[in-house]
């Protein structure tokens, strides 16, 4: 089972990555082809997030688990929006 902290550790991550991702994601949309470097490492590394979330929400209680959820969709919306992106 999942402790409360490592869950809490993992969400801060998890929003670390997204703010990331996000200033690279508008930093494209702004410059076009200039930052293909940054944005793939942020693609990455959402995906990698993405990736730890599923494992680690199989050993979570049902709160801790919605928290994943959430945190999952988020993560996914601005996966979905760096990959439509015309970059």
């Amino acid at each position: 089972m999942a402790t409360r902290e490592s869950v809490e550790q993992f969400i801060q991550q998890c929003e670390d990555a997204l703010r990331n991702a996000h200033a690279q994601y508008t930093e494209a949309k702004q410059l076009e082809h200039y930052n293909d470097t940054e944005f793939s490492s942020a693609q990455e590394q959402i995906e990698a997030t993405y990736n730890d979330l599923m494992h680690l929400s199989q050993s979570c209680n049902a709160q801790q688990r919605e928290q994943l959820n959430r945190m999952r969709l988020q993560l996914q919306n601005l996966q979905n929006e760096m990959t439509l992106l015309r970059h």
